[in-house]
Parts: C-alpha cells; structure tokens; sequence
C-alpha cells in the first residue's frame, strides 16, 4: 500500500461525515446542523424537527451510502470479469429484470384484471424488482455453467436484456395513463421511497453483497491478467464468475428494487476512484469505490434536493462526462 492511500482514505471518510451531515439538514425546510444534531442525540428540539430528521432524512442519506457503495463494487466488478471499462452493474440484464417485474406488476396485473388482487398489491414494487432480477440471475448462472467465453455471457445479456425492454415497451402502450405514471415515475429512481424495515433488508442484502466482493479480491487481481493466466495460476473460473454473479445482484439488484434503476453510479465511479487512487489492486480499488460511490450519491442526492430533480437525471449529468473521457481515454491509448 502506497503511503498516500490511508491519507485518501481519511479524506474520503471526513468528506463522507460531512456530506451525510449536510444531507440532513438541506431539504425543502433548512433545518441548522446544531438542531441535527439535538434530533439525533434526543437533545431539546421540535418535536416536527426531529420527526423530520429521523423518520425522513436519516433513512435517506442511510440509503445513499448503501447504495452508491453497492452500485459502486458492483460496477467495479463486471469491469473486471469483462475486462471491459464500460461494463457496469446492469450489463447482465439485472436492471432489466428489475423492470420487468415492476411493469408486470404497475402495468400487466391492471390488464389482466388483477389491479384490485389484495395478494398483488401485498407484493409490492421492492418484491416484483426483486424477482425480476434474481430470475435473469438465474438465467445467467445457468447459461455460465455451460459457457466458457465471458463476453458470449455479455453478449446474451445484452440481448436478453433487449428482448426484455422490448415486452415492457408492449405492456406501456396498452397500459392506463395511471398505470403508466406509475411507472415512469419508478423509472427515475428515488432515495426516499424505502421504509425502515425495508431499510434492514436493504442494509443486510448490501452487507452480505459486499462481503463477497472481498472474498473474490484474490480472483479479480488474477483476472486482471487475463482468463488464460488465471487458469494456469489455479483460479476456479467458474466459481469466480458465480461468487461474482451472486454479489452483483446482491448488490445492484438490491437496490434497484429498492432505489428503482441508478444510473452512471456503477459505471463511472470505480473510474473516478482509479483516478483518485492511481491503483489496480482491487484491496484498494473495493473500499475506495464503496467510498467514494458514497460519496457522490451524497452529493446527488443534495443537488437532486436543491434543485428538485429526480436522482436519476443528476446521476447521469455526474456520470457522462467521466464515461466520456474513459471513452476518449481508451480511443486516444489506442
């Protein structure tokens, strides 16, 4: 370990104390950080104020860390199975799924006479995302039980994840205007629409991801050099690519149930955390990109509160010019 990188990590950490600090009290009524801190540590404070900080914000900003950690490792980890800069965590068709589900269940159930069905509507967005990716999970495992080319994997989820928008695509044009908003509105991503106790199931699905990211750190390294080198050196392919499979939808699937589909998070920040590091050791480029994937959906989630913009919109004004310069990086090494 380079000598600068416990500095960086220092930062990293202050900058994301102060940006959760911040996230807390900025919002539609200013809320000063001394009352923040009354609300947090049952200190004399407006019973309104501290509802405010605890009920509302503390759960979102808690939900921005997790999840632009999540969405973070995960890019950084099809980055590397695929060897391909641009791979991020919905390469696999993970967002696509997720979409699938909640379209069967805003837009398909209505058509089918099923919109009033008390068992539907007890399933709930965060389950229907769920399914939908842990089923193209499935899908993908199955097909890299029996395929050895990672990028015939990547190809086959790109085309399931076309066929897939193409069904969702059907189900909005025959859908009610209600149905429809609904929908759309899922589309944009949103930090606040988690409860507490999805917040549990979120946290605990996140941890667990997370921990087999580090559990894979040695294979990814040796992935680094390539498939061929891997092999010779011992590295069981297949169980790597599985291990990693599992965390991504631990991960990505996880919170796109939950957050609906962030963009540019998972695709540009493992980036911005190489840049900042100037490493490709994966025991620095994981906790730095969990970090910094913090980070900046802390920032977004405060742009997207001053200025009242779905997160998704800002995510992706954040994420295209660093996608673009790996893009004119690569062209220019080339």
């Amino acid at each position: 370990m380079k000598l600068t990188h416990p500095i960086r990590f220092t930062a990293l950490a202050l900058l994301i104390v102060v940006l959760f600090a911040l996230d807390l009290a900025v919002g539609s009524v200013s809320i000063p950080l001394r009352e923040v801190w009354a609300s947090l540590t049952g200190g004399e404070v407006a019973a309104s104020t501290a509802k405010i900080v605890r009920s509302i914000r503390l759960v979102k900003a808690v939900v921005a860390l997790l999840a632009g950690a999540a969405l973070a490792v995960s890019g950084l980890q099809m980055q590397t199975l695929f060897r391909n800069p641009l791979a991020g965590p919905y390469v696999l068709g993970i967002s696509s799924g997720a979409s699938f589900g909640v379209a069967l269940l805003l837009l398909g159930a209505p058509l089918l006479g099923l919109g009033g069905s008390s068992l539907i509507a007890s399933f709930g967005m965060a389950g229907a995302a769920w399914v939908g990716a842990a089923v193209i999970l499935t899908m993908v495992a199955i097909l890299s039980r029996r395929i050895k080319d990672i990028m015939v994997i990547l190809i086959l989820g790109m085309m399931c994840s076309s066929g897939i928008d193409a069904v969702v695509q059907i189900l909005q044009y025959l859908s009610s205007e209600g149905a429809l908003k609904s929908f759309v509105i899922w589309t944009m991503g949103s930090l606040g629409d988690v409860t507490t106790p999805q917040l549990a199931l979120l946290a605990v699905a996140v941890v667990i991801g997370l921990v087999l990211a580090v559990a894979v750190i040695k294979p990814l390294n040796l992935l680094l050099l390539g498939e061929q080198y891997a092999r010779t050196m011992g590295l069981n392919i297949r169980r790597t690519r599985r291990m990693v499979f599992l965390s991504t939808t631990l991960l990505a699937g996880t919170v796109t149930a939950f957050c609906g589909p962030v963009g540019f998070i998972g695709l540009a920040v493992p980036h911005l955390a190489r840049m900042l590091f100037r490493e490709a050791d994966h025991r620095i480029l994981i906790p730095a990109s969990a970090l910094t994937g913090s980070a900046v959906l802390l920032v977004c989630d405060l742009i997207s509160k001053l200025f009242t913009l779905p997160i998704n919109t800002v995510t992706a004004l954040m994420g295209i010019p660093i996608v673009v310069w790996v893009v004119w990086r690569h062209k220019t090494i080339a």
